[in-house]
């Protein structure tokens, strides 16, 4: 007698349209609190504190309203898991890290170029005029604001094109990203085993549609009150000095000025920042990880320190971390694709054979579906690249780095979950540079290089890749089908993309993106030095990615043949750039209590400590979120709980 399989949740409908209708707002909230007021930067966080909010509104007005008076419409977790990845990855495109950058370089080269720069002369005949925007009363709306983006529909106009094609562009590539998701998903989740330590919380907090075990927990209580605490009296404090004030920040916590003579002066800025919701996340981390982050910090500190004593700080660029860092990531996605061997056999035999054997039913999409729509989708974006004066052999090579640093960061967050992940200025553009200089790139694909930085460059921390696999990841673990969330995945990133180019309009009209601390002149001032100074091959920077890639591989190596090793990878290749700078000192607290609890309680008393973790998370981000959403209601800044 043969049994029927168990109905599996699926993507309402009814859930697209509620994350469609909380796209906007939250758009328009990401682009008054970090753009206008350079505050809370929610996209700067690997678990987004703006999203989390969001879902707690949502999950009490569940509880509260629909449970209670209209059961049978109420939300089930994969509603609001759904809700959730939208949510996620329209914020990662209204983010700190992508459309805040992109925005202001559509006409920053225009408004800005004076005789002075030289930039007319220097590159303006390279710029892909149906990307950007150069009309003056546009222009002068968009970066001196005092009016009204509904005012004058003569001013709005040029902007309906480059926000089409971008919006194009963006969609497409986070189409692209899904492909490589699905080919990969089924090994890192089912044959790997990794932990995806981000989607925890979310995970928790929506279990039956909110009613959750975890409000049940008097340990998740405790670590609430501590966090709510701490930041309802730095709230307070920031509007009444009189207040007692725990500095937690990391502009608050700053040593460097206690090292004033040479060498150690060459350490720089030395913060140690205090954030409790960052040391929770660190608890939830695996152990090495979280101690080999603060560790390699330490060790980049010491490269400086030993680089001035040797006087090697006289050359440029020594000694060379975004290089040591670039390298590093290379590293980490040979030794995913080198762990991932028998199953891309796999998926080439199911895509290309059709090999009954192998099995993707339950991939969000099918191999050879997946394998198609990368390709296609990869030579699109070379295609539009080729459109915008970027030629197919530069082309090529730049998307493929940047897929090639997307999965590296990808797994790295599926199974280490760090807080953020700043990586600067490591992308395909420069590495580019480095390799084949300036000469053999040429002017024109090197304009396009800043018209492409809000995505391949500036920091990788609303990454859009990580939260589509973890959404896909949530999907399986609550028994929802992976296949119905890509048209949820989709439309958050296309819409997302929408609400983000109309809610930075309105603010810029109104405040100026001038006066906004989201601007862009720094890569156009780049490409003029690159185009006055053309170079060639930078040997000293090549051999440095070169030993990044190498020390990753040695540390790899170390990891698998000694249980006993500490170092791991993903932690220098974090720590070798400067993002980690904002969390470091968390993760030597979380590694430090995370050891004793399991030194001497065992794995029975970390597991009991959990729910406070997450009580802390949570106490952080609804207090320090409701700061913040005071300061959108009453329009003025409010306490900050993470300056990211």
């Amino acid at each position: 007698m043969s049994s029927k399989a168990p109905l599996r949740m699926r993507a309402t409908w009814r859930a697209i349209l509620i994350a469609l209708i909380l796209i906007p707002p939250n758009c328009y909230w990401i682009a008054q609190v970090e753009g206008v007021w350079d505050k809370g930067h929610s996209t700067c966080m690997s678990l987004m504190w703006g999203v989390v909010f969001n879902l707690l509104i949502l999950i009490l007005i569940n509880i509260l309203v629909l449970k209670r008076f209209f059961p049978r419409h109420a939300l089930t977790q994969g509603e609001l898991v759904t809700v959730y990845v939208m949510l996620s990855l329209a914020s990662g495109v209204a983010g700190r890290d992508m459309l805040q950058i992109l925005m202001p370089a559509l006409g920053w080269p225009f408004w800005f170029a004076n005789p002075e720069n030289g930039w007319a002369d220097l590159f303006h005949r390279y710029l892909p005029r149906w990307l950007m925007v150069e009309d003056p009363g546009a222009l002068r709306c968009f970066f001196e604001g005092q009016t009204s983006l509904y005012r004058r529909w003569e001013y709005v106009l040029p902007w309906l094109g480059p926000a089409f094609w971008w919006t194009i562009f963006i969609s497409v590539l986070g189409f692209t990203m899904l492909c490589i998701n699905a080919i990969v998903r089924k090994q890192w989740a089912h044959r790997e085993r990794l932990t995806y330590p981000i989607i925890q919380m979310p995970l928790a907090i929506t279990e039956n549609g909110g009613d959750a075990r975890i409000f049940r927990n008097k340990r998740f209580w405790i670590g609430f009150a501590f966090a709510g605490a701490l930041d309802l009296m730095n709230g307070l404090h920031y509007l009444y000095p009189f207040v007692p004030h725990i500095p937690v920040s990391y502009l608050e916590n700053q040593f460097g000025y206690l090292f004033t003579t040479p060498p150690w002066n060459a350490i720089g800025s030395f913060p140690f920042p205090l954030y409790p919701f960052a040391i929770s996340i660190g608890f939830l981390l695996p152990l090495d990880l979280s101690f080999s982050c603060w560790f390699f910090y330490l060790f980049r500190k010491g490269q400086q320190v030993l680089s001035a004593a040797l006087g090697l700080q006289a050359l440029p660029n020594f000694p060379y971390l975004n290089q040591q860092s670039t390298g590093a990531w290379i590293g980490l996605f040979l030794v995913a694709l080198w762990l991932s061997r028998v199953h891309l056999k796999d998926v080439l035999r199911k895509a290309i054979r059709g090999d009954r054997d192998v099995d993707d039913s339950e991939e969000p999409m099918g191999y050879r579906a997946a394998l198609l729509g990368f390709l296609a989708g990869f030579s699109f974006l070379v295609l539009f690249s080729w459109r915008a004066g970027m030629s197919p052999a530069i082309g090529i090579p730049f998307f493929l780095l940047f897929f090639v640093f997307s999965t590296a960061i990808t797994r790295m967050r599926a199974e280490l979950g760090p807080p953020t992940h700043e990586i600067v200025n490591m992308n395909s553009g420069n590495m580019l540079v480095d390799m084949l200089g300036t000469k053999r790139i040429g002017a024109s694909s090197l304009t396009v290089f800043p018209l492409y930085w809000f995505f391949s460059g500036r920091g990788y921390r609303g990454h859009l890749m990580p939260h589509q696999l973890e959404g896909l990841k949530m999907a399986e673990q609550i028994g929802m089908e992976n296949k119905g969330l890509v048209p949820a995945i989709i439309l958050g990133i296309a819409f997302g993309s929408i609400s983000s180019f109309w809610a930075y309009l309105h603010v810029s009209y109104d405040v100026g993106m001038a006066s906004m601390r989201i601007g862009h002149s720094g890569q156009w001032n780049l490409l003029a030095s690159r185009l006055n100074n053309p170079t060639g091959t930078d040997l000293p920077a090549v051999g440095f990615i070169g030993a990044g890639f190498a020390f990753t591989l040695f540390l790899m190596f170390m990891r698998t043949r000694f249980l006993w090793w500490p170092f791991h990878p993903a932690g220098y290749a974090l720590s070798m750039n400067f993002g980690i700078d904002y969390i470091w000192s968390c993760f030597l607290i979380s590694s430090a209590i995370k050891w004793v609890i399991l030194r001497y309680g065992g794995f029975r008393t970390y597991r009991a400590a959990i729910p406070m973790a997450f009580g802390v998370i949570l106490g952080e981000f609804c207090v320090g979120g409701t700061w913040a959403f005071l300061s959108f209601l009453l329009g003025k800044p409010m306490y900050d709980f993470y300056h990211g």
